[in-house]
């Protein structure tokens, strides 16, 4: 069995050596060109900027959700009339480093994204 193992390996690898067929840059899709991709993006023609967006999108939603909760604590305060005002002053605690976590990573995505499009990566 083993006599016949090789040979039939070796005749296997080159069958499948010699029907794979080589890439051809001529059959590249014509509806991928950059304008066609720049204009289904919505006028952004780079990943990067594509990224920014959703993640200023995503900052903005999470920034909202911060200030609805500063709004909901501050309601818990005024309305437990100077009773256990433990919980409200931990919503509005943690709110507040919500907000200035939000702050800080848009200003450091923003700051490397458009960093990062003026070096040339080759992409």
């Amino acid at each position: 069995m083993r006599k016949f193992l090789a040979p039939a390996l070796g005749l296997l690898l080159a069958v499948g050596l010699l029907t794979i067929e080589p890439a051809v840059a001529q059959m590249i899709d014509p509806a991928d060109s950059p304008n066609n991709i720049t204009s289904a993006t919505g006028g952004e023609g780079s990943a990067r900027n594509i990224a920014r967006t959703i993640i200023n999108y995503f900052l903005f939603f999470l920034g909202l959700v911060a200030t609805v909760m500063i709004i909901y604590g501050g309601f818990l305060y005024i309305t437990s009339a100077g009773e256990d005002t433990d919980k409200a002053k931990k919503v509005l605690l943690y709110a507040a480093i919500g907000i200035i976590i939000v702050l800080v990573s848009f200003a450091l995505v923003n700051t490397l994204l458009k960093a990062a499009d003026g070096v040339s990566t080759g992409f």
